[in-house]
């Protein structure tokens, strides 16, 4: 929150009252919080960045101190959590740094790497034993970090942008922004394999920058993209022309995720798209005010996250008279929840489970993107 509190949710248990996590300025420092800029969490892990600097790491198992803080000079640009595992990196300035515990369980900097440009995007290689290997992207060069090689640089173009970037544990994908003005070389999306430094497959040609690309969560051979044009493309890493491609968004596209038949796309003008991949058709769509910053998914749950642009509204600062933003300015967080046959069929409506043969089935103008023979 812009209050500089952390908050941790159990999204299993509805009526759950999130706990306030310790916050990092003890009751002495005189004026406002800090901002949180950046959190991320994993199975065992919470971590937070702040506007100062200040990184804090909390433990999901150990109550609301942080087991670990350290501080950077400048703002942090990036932060960038292992998937499992404890480990944190962060980026300010042109210093990307890498935390962790050692064997005996204290934390330490494991790695500091000084780059040459402002870093965008920063990740860090899943399923990779002994010291970690991070992959930043610093405005138009892309570095693979690691201890042994630290100014390793796995792509870079001379004025090209990167405009997004995710990372699988041997593969890089990371969007290109071309010259503008030549027209035979349109925005594209590079693959590059980890271990070997190599350009793998160059993908999509559009004319809008791609905003979003979503490589560690996509079935094998795929990945899905999201761009300015308004377009979310899936792209088979054995081709190079989209599988396919939605016009999803009126405002382009800024979060995406997909499994092995749906993908969830979300947009600047807030809206979250449920597709079905096989059909090309959308099942369902959500509005919310804000742009769609976060879209994660499993099985059975979604969440997403809209978040404002303005982070400090009329009505937030600590001078203006009424201290509490109105709700129209605070951004949302949704969890969903997929229905399971087995478990939830008193959920579903009784006229979306009649079937063909009763009159009542067709008194109602329901939409249905699937032509079931049982609905």
């Amino acid at each position: 929150y812009t209050s500089g509190e952390v908050r941790v949710w159990d999204t299993r248990t509805w009526d759950y009252t999130a706990p306030i996590l310790e916050p990092m300025h003890g009751p002495g420092d005189a004026g406002p919080q800090p901002h949180v800029s950046f959190v991320r969490i994993n199975s065992s892990l919470a971590v937070a960045a702040y506007e100062d600097g200040t990184v804090g790491v909390w433990s999901l198992m150990f109550g609301r101190e942080p087991i670990h803080r350290y501080q950077h000079n400048q703002r942090i640009q990036a932060l960038a959590l292992s998937a499992e595992g404890a480990r944190v990196a962060t980026a300010s300035g042109f210093e990307v740094k890498v935390e962790s515990p050692n064997d005996r369980g204290f934390w330490q900097t494991t790695e500091t790497f000084e780059i040459q440009k402002l870093v965008n995007f920063l990740n860090l290689v899943p399923d990779v034993t002994g010291s970690p290997v991070t992959v930043a992207a610093a405005e138009d060069i892309v570095y693979l970090l690691k201890a042994e090689d630290p100014g390793k640089i796995l792509h870079s173009v001379y004025g090209q942008p990167v405009t997004c970037l995710d990372v699988s544990a041997h593969e890089a994908a990371f969007g290109v922004k071309t010259f503008g003005w030549l027209l035979n070389e349109p925005n594209q999306i590079l693959l590059y394999n980890l271990e070997t430094c190599q350009c793998l497959k160059k993908m999509g040609n559009s004319m809008g920058d791609f905003t979003c690309v979503n490589l560690q969560n996509s079935p094998p051979n795929m990945l899905v993209t999201g761009n300015k044009d308004r377009r979310v493309r899936v792209f088979d890493l054995r081709k190079s022309e989209p599988l396919c491609s939605f016009y999803a968004h009126q405002l382009g596209v800024s979060a995406v995720q997909m499994d092995d038949w749906k993908i969830v796309s979300g947009g600047e003008e807030g809206l979250v798209c449920v597709w079905d991949q096989r059909m090309g058709t959308k099942l369902w769509e959500m509005h919310a005010r804000h742009p769609v910053r976060h879209v994660w998914f499993n099985s059975h749950s979604l969440i997403t996250a809209n978040v404002p642009d303005d982070k400090t509204p009329r009505g937030a600062s600590i001078a203006d008279d009424d201290l509490t933003a109105h709700r129209k300015h605070r951004g949302t967080i949704y969890a969903y929840e997929f229905s399971v046959d087995q478990l939830a069929v008193e959920s579903v409506l009784p006229i979306c489970r009649s079937s063909y043969d009763e009159v009542t089935g067709y008194n109602y103008n329901i939409g249905l993107a699937v032509p079931y023979d049982n609905i």
